[in-house]
Parts: structure tokens; C-alpha cells; sequence
């Protein structure tokens, strides 16, 4: 069953690099959107970032057509077909990534982090790999959906390091997880309830080191178009400094004519 997502996207190259190496796909058809920070030298990160989102687009669309579509790896029990299929594209994805990254000098050692969902039947696939993030806003609460794949992240998981020195640490690029680096790659795959009026973030750390979670949480809660709230992120995270590439995708799920507010008013009618 299809869902209606509104949503709204913006990339910038911030204030400091000369090119960006963001890259984000959307298939506003089959409510899939993905985002990804490319790494590497020269133009190499950006024909990391791009050929990963290009690959789990297809990859999905195939999908679409075929939902018995031969699984990259090995099936994650206790989710979804369509989860498991979000992971195999993202795994074929670093396949293409590590595969081109070693034929060519120039792009050897490329790597992309990917963040993506994929909303059907009032449910949300989420999928990462690296230090892109994907958060959710419910009720002016804002969660973090995805764990960090860094080493300042992993430092601060296992009680080794403050949240106040991971976020000053000259580690803080270092990630353990990433698109392109190894043949072969560990998807990290959750699935979440969307509801009427959730509001969804997928973002490169280009914005996370420069805002707030409270800054990002307020900028969400305030703005109805998503495109606006997209654009305002950005804007914000330049005049923060803009340190690196900055890219976001903001969906939210439309509440539908005759929601919860309707039907109290029929449940009144009919108590009358």
C-alpha cells in the first residue's frame, strides 16, 4: 500500500571544500531515499557517492518488479522482503564501489558512507553504513535511528571517550565502516512504524557537526514544507561554519483528510 511522503532535499558544498562529494537519490514513486558522503582523493569521493546511490536505486527498482529478485549475501532474519532487498542493494552497491575503486589509481582507496529508507505499508525500512545519519521527529521528540560506524562513536559505545571529546576529537573522520573499502560489507538494517506526521531526516555529517541535535529538532518542528526545513538546515550549518559538504532529505508522512481528529468527531456524532 502506498504512502503519501512529502519531502524536500538540499546539497551544498559548504563554505570550505572546492567540490562536493554528497551525492542523494530520491524515488518519490516508491518512497525510497537515499544519501551519501563520498571519501577520497581529488574527484574520487564523489564517484564513490554517486555510483553508490545509483546502484541502490536500480537495485530497488529491479526489486519493485521483481520481489523474488536474487539476494547480494545472506538474508537478515526478522525483517522484511523489502528490508532484505535495501541491504542486498547497498551490498551491491560496495561491490561496484571496491570494484572500481581497484581498477582505477586515481580512485583507489574511495570509500562512501549511504544512509537510506524505504516506506511502504506504514512501515520504514532503514539501512546505513558509515557516519551519515538518519533521524526522526515524533511528538517534538528527535531520535537518532542509526549508530555512528566511527571510531569516536565506537570509543563513546564502549565507555572510552565523552560525547564532549568524541565531538572535539581530530579522530572524528575515521570511520570503521564504509562503502567501497573491503569486498564485502555488514549492512546495518532496523525497521520502524511511520506515523501520520512522523517527519524523517537523512543527513551527511557535514550538518551534524555543525548543528545541534536541538537546533535540527527545532528547525524540523517549525517549518510545514519539508523543502523549507531542508533549505533552513542547510543555510544554518554554513553560517555555523560550513566545514564540509552539507546534504539532507526531510520526508514526512501527510496525515491523511478524515485522521484521528475526523474520527473522534464521527465516534461524537454517532454517541449523540
Amino acid at each position: 500500500m502506498a504512502m503519501e511522503m512529502e519531502f524536500g532535499a538540499q546539497s551544498d558544498t559548504g563554505c570550505v571544500r572546492q567540490n562536493n562529494e554528497d551525492s542523494y537519490g530520491v524515488a518519490a514513486e516508491m518512497n525510497l531515499f537515499i544519501l551519501s558522503d563520498g571519501m577520497g582523493g581529488l574527484e574520487a569521493g564523489e564517484v564513490a557517492s554517486r555510483l553508490a546511490v545509483d546502484t541502490v536505486l536500480a537495485r530497488c527498482r529491479e526489486a519493485e518488479k521483481n520481489p523474488s529478485l536474487p539476494l547480494a549475501g545472506e538474508p537478515i532474519e526478522g525483517v522484511s522482503g523489502a528490508s532484505n532487498q535495501l541491504a542486498s542493494a547497498i551490498r551491491s552497491a560496495n561491490e561496484a564501489v571496491y570494484r572500481t575503486a581497484q581498477q582505477s589509481a586515481g580512485e583507489r582507496g574511495m570509500g562512501a558512507t549511504i544512509v537510506a529508507v524505504w516506506c511502504a505499508d506504514e512501515r520504514m525500512s532503514v539501512a546505513h553504513v558509515g557516519d551519515s545519519r538518519i533521524y526522526r521527529l515524533r511528538g517534538g521528540e528527535l531520535e537518532q535511528l542509526t549508530q555512528d560506524h566511527s571510531f569516536v562513536a565506537e570509543q563513546v559505545r564502549h565507555g572510552k571517550m565523552t560525547e564532549e571529546e568524541a565531538a572535539s576529537s581530530t579522530m572524528q573522520n575515521v570511520l570503521v565502516r564504509a562503502l567501497g573499502i573491503d569486498p564485502t560489507v555488514e549492512v546495518d538494517v532496523s525497521e520502524e512504524l511511520l506515523m501520520e506526521s512522523d517527519t524523517v531526516l537523512l543527513c551527511s555529517d557535514g550538518l551534524t557537526r555543525e548543528l545541534s541535535d536541538a537546533q535540527i529538532a527545532a528547525v524540523l518542528g517549525k517549518f510545514d514544507d519539508p523543502q523549507a526545513a531542508a533549505r533552513q538546515l542547510v543555510d544554518m550549518a554554513k553560517q555555523a561554519g560550513g566545514g564540509d559538504n552539507v546534504t539532507v532529505i526531510v520526508l514526512r508522512r501527510a496525515a491523511k483528510p478524515g485522521g484521528a481528529i475526523a474520527r473522534i468527531g464521527s465516534w461524537f456524532k454517532k454517541s449523540a
